[in-house]
């Protein structure tokens, strides 16, 4: 099911009414439907699921996580060029347990997207919500453009599992398409079984460690994710918040003790979204319902905030 954005949601704090350099973000979002007319924006497409999370034996909540984050996003200020429209464009809704139509239903308004010559920012929902993203993708560019995907997770999200869920994405693309490609930056050696990890190896997969991205050696990394896309047409970046230390990201589905620092997480979307082959992004797993205060969605409105801000050097 296909939901409308409500004007409602941006709300926030008001300097000025006129001075455009005083604007907060909800004063210049536009809600408009992916069947409107415009181009050369970016787009918030919500995904509201945790359908796949609870196939996976998660903790369910992040369905409600876009409409919290934008609430977040909203009250940042408006950094942005005067060229770079935002739009919100409404939620996906995962209808009971169908998944796999939600997952349909967001490939053609991701779809939708790109032929208005505008980039997809997807605010999920379960990780369930990449697969939906790829799908998009793939729709779009056709059967013979190659496609990288980059995922900063604690988990390879490899599983075969009976059903598609929040943890079988990866292996569902992988095994599909043979013009697909995936690096994961993050992973955490008791966050998957050895099998996974063969996996991994069998599927091959790409992964750093994340005792491996500490600030102070992450530019050590920069010549692995810079080789992964430059073996690809195209690159979509997916982000996990359960990659992120519990201690900054307590509302998740997974919550890791050992995750990585968000000043890590920043710095590695800053480098990866200024390429210029990078053609969307989304976040997944953050779960309101268990939350702290709010710290978690805070967190990853600035988060989405940075990745708007340094997306192909569009935006100063």
């Amino acid at each position: 099911m296909y939901k409308f954005p409500n004007r409602q949601t941006w709300q926030g704090r008001v300097d000025s009414k006129i001075d455009k350099d005083s604007f907060r973000i909800h004063q210049r979002v536009i809600c408009n439907s992916t069947d409107d007319d415009f181009e050369s924006a970016f787009c918030l497409v919500g995904f509201e699921s945790d359908e796949g999370v609870r196939r996976n034996k998660g903790r369910i909540g992040a369905a409600k996580a876009p409409d919290e984050i934008r609430k977040s996003l909203g009250k940042l200020p408006y950094l942005f060029e005067d060229t770079a429209s935002i739009i919100d464009v409404g939620n996906v809704v995962c209808e009971g347990e169908s998944l796999e139509a939600a997952q349909a239903e967001l490939a053609d308004r991701v779809d939708q997207i790109f032929n208005k010559r505008s980039t997809p920012i997807i605010l999920g929902g379960g990780h369930e919500t990449l697969y939906g993203h790829y799908l998009g993708i793939r729709k779009y560019v056709g059967e013979n453009t190659s496609i990288g995907i980059i995922n900063i997770d604690a988990h390879f999200d490899l599983r075969q599992d009976s059903r598609p869920s929040s943890g079988t994405m990866f292996r569902q693309i992988l095994e599909q398409d043979k013009q697909a490609g995936y690096l994961c930056l993050g992973i955490q050696p008791f966050g998957n079984t050895k099998s996974l990890f063969q996996v991994a190896e069998q599927l091959g997969c790409i992964y750093v460690l994340e005792e491996s991205l500490a600030l102070h050696n992450i530019q050590k990394q920069y010549g692995v994710i810079d080789q992964f896309c430059n073996q690809y047409d195209v690159i979509i970046v997916t982000l996990c918040t359960d990659s992120i230390a519990s201690s900054a990201a307590p509302g998740v589905s997974a919550p890791s003790p050992f995750g990585l620092d968000p000043v890590v997480v920043r710095t590695l979307l800053r480098h990866i979204v200024a390429k210029e082959n990078v053609c969307s992004f989304d976040i997944s797993e953050v779960n309101p319902l268990l939350d702290e205060n709010g710290r978690t969605t805070k967190l990853a409105a600035y988060l989405v905030a940075e990745v708007l801000h340094n997306f192909n050097n569009t935006v100063q």
